[in-house]
């Protein structure tokens, strides 16, 4: 659990000086809704910055994370520095004296800094369909980009992240032990999920070839200009890693394909618009089609259905298991957001195929 800001300011403070022993440190207050890491904005005399305590239960190496994000900035950095506004559109680390990126405090935690974006906005949910085609544009533009990303490839920092058939075997292998006498609680969602077992391998069957993708795609990890309302700079690179490009174009389906909430209460208000799905696919085919292979366009759709599959086997599992995982505010909330991905996936798999 990560502490309360309360708790943390002392250190966050000195870590934020380990960065900026140069400049004065006006105020530091917390930051975001993120659940992983914790976050502050540091105000000092000269201009904001954004200091992050990390969470090594998530991310135990570190030193891949801090890799990868280093040979991404500076890649960007490359590719965008012609652009009149191009420091904005992406995210910039900075180092302690010893030019480190990550720097541990006396407790050994680790905190990492980062130039604050001015002039930003960030959305949870979209405004409207052009919105949902720029925000799907941005991100294939940002996988395009990483594609030329030089060097080997970048580490994975959650190895076995979309493993989907692995997700599926644990979850198999918790529903037999039923370690919380769960299970009569959810047998509709357990035979759904039985049913639609074939989703856990088809993707990775089809041996698409590995790009550098985000698996992340959710709207509020785009920031967008705040005057022209344009998406400016994709962040939260911490999962950007090798996949494959069904799996982000997944991620954008699952989280902004339909208005209701991940743990909407009234299954009858979750509906997946095919208006919102055809403006996902137009702006995210707008930005890759040129240079992804056939069978990674026809595999989008499979995409879909594979992550909302892969979310529900990950709820539901945390259900029985005893909500281990992610945070819940009531009882069976897992097994509600479980419910919220096989609605979801039942309503893709009744769309005609594109």
């Amino acid at each position: 659990m990560i502490p309360s800001p309360d708790e943390t300011f002392p250190t966050a403070r000195s870590a934020a000086t380990a960065f900026l022993s140069d400049q004065e440190i006006l105020r530091l207050l917390p930051w975001g809704s993120g659940h992983i890491h914790q976050t502050f904005r540091v105000e000092t005399n000269q201009r904001c910055f954004l200091l992050q305590r990390l969470n090594e239960h998530v991310f135990p190496d570190l030193d891949a994370v801090m890799q990868n994000l280093e040979r991404i900035s500076a890649h960007l950095a490359s590719r965008l520095s012609h652009l009149p506004d191009g420091e904005r559109r992406l995210l910039r680390l900075l180092t302690t004296p010893s030019q480190s990126s990550l720097h541990r405090d006396t407790r050994g935690n680790a905190w990492r800094m980062l130039h604050f974006i001015p002039g930003t906005v960030s959305f949870d949910t979209a405004v409207d369909l052009r919105q949902i085609e720029a925000a799907a544009r941005a991100f294939g533009e940002f996988q395009r980009r990483l594609d030329e990303l030089p060097g080997p490839p970048l580490r994975e920092t959650i190895p076995g992240f979309h493993d989907t058939r692995r997700r599926f075997a644990r979850f198999e292998q918790v529903l037999n032990t039923d370690p919380l006498n769960r299970r009569q609680t959810c047998e509709d969602e357990i035979r759904s999920l039985l049913t639609l077992r074939h989703l856990a391998s088809a993707l990775q069957d089809l041996r698409l070839p590995p790009r550098t993708v985000h698996n992340d795609t959710k709207l509020n990890n785009l920031l967008f200009d705040q005057a022209s309302q344009e998406p400016l700079c994709v962040i939260d690179w911490d999962t950007v890693m090798p996949g494959h490009v069904a799996h982000d174009f997944g991620d954008l389906v699952r989280t902004m394909a339909s208005e209701a909430a991940e743990d909407e209460p009234d299954i009858s208000r979750v509906k997946l618009r095919p208006d919102r799905l055809a403006a996902l696919q137009a702006g995210y085919l707008s930005a890759t089609q040129d240079w992804l292979a056939p069978a990674e366009v026809e595999s989008l759709r499979l995409g879909a259905e594979t992550i909302l599959y892969e979310q529900a086997l990950r709820f539901l599992t945390d259900h029985l298991e005893g909500d281990h995982y992610y945070p819940v505010s009531q009882p069976g909330h897992n097994l509600l957001r479980a419910r919220v991905q096989i609605t979801l996936l039942s309503q893709l798999r009744l769309l005609p195929p594109p």
